[in-house]
């Protein structure tokens, strides 16, 4: 099975520590809105409202937030309509970026997203420019660690996963990543869900091609441009083709 990149890992780092310090609700509150809104408020119908919930739950998110949000959705009680878009650049020494974002506000989002690509020495760019580099597959994150405190065998998890369809599980330092064809995400997830295999996330995911390595200065000013990315309310993911070097990480 595939290995995994860095900027992988420290995403997945980052939103279990989101999670834990309640920064995540906001974007959890969108999504969730938003799955409601485009595919009706019952989960069992509608999988990506499904995953959004299962999402929150992993985010320890009070069910009346959830339940709220979804009314939202449907309409039962006022909110905002939230629109989806997804912006493409460059961040320095020329890797690709991807951000999905969820606003109320377009004007608000593109001008924000254009201002932190360009405070961290990248650039904005046109629609396609970068997208072509990722490919759109399905992810489901499962901890190394079930909620007993006991290891995840590995071996299990690959089989279980391959036997319903999965193209992949890539092993990371906490977790793994199972990827599927996104046809195929929501009963590779059902699967290992039933199987007692703890999952942390899933949904569709942008995978790069391949990876482009950076160090130094660099390194260190496209990691600033994710994570501040990644911070930004209307954003809800961050796709990037950059690998970084262990002392890069270990300076920062």
């Amino acid at each position: 099975m595939s290995g995994h990149n860095k900027w992988s890992t420290i995403k997945h780092k980052k939103g279990r520590e989101d999670a834990r310090r309640g920064k995540v609700f906001t974007k959890l509150i969108r999504e969730i809105t938003t799955a409601a809104r485009c595919g009706g408020g019952d989960p069992d119908g509608n999988p990506r409202l499904r995953a959004a919930i299962q999402a929150a739950k992993t985010a320890n998110m009070p069910a009346d937030n959830v339940n709220r949000a979804i009314k939202k959705g449907t309409g039962e009680l006022e909110g905002a309509s939230y629109e989806e878009s997804t912006y493409e650049g460059y961040g320095p020494g020329g890797i690709a970026v991807l951000v999905d974002t969820l606003t109320d506000n377009r004007n608000r989002t593109v001008a924000e997203v254009r201002h932190l690509f360009a405070k961290h020495g990248g650039n904005l760019g046109e629609t396609g420019c970068v997208s072509w580099m990722f490919d759109f597959v399905g992810q489901v994150v499962v901890s190394k660690t079930s909620p007993d405190g006991a290891p995840v065998d590995e071996d299990e998890l690959i089989m279980a996963a391959l036997d319903v369809g999965a193209t992949d599980v890539k092993a990371e330092p906490e977790s793994f990543v199972v990827l599927s064809e996104p046809g195929t995400l929501e009963t590779v997830r059902a699967a290992l869900d039933e199987g007692g295999f703890p999952i942390e996330e899933s949904a569709p995911a942008r995978l790069p091609q391949t990876l482009l390595k950076i160090e130094g200065k660099q390194a260190e000013q496209a990691l600033r441009l994710l994570e501040a990315l990644e911070d930004s309310d209307d954003v809800q993911k961050v796709w990037a083709n950059c690998d970084f070097d262990e002392s890069t990480l270990e300076g920062m």
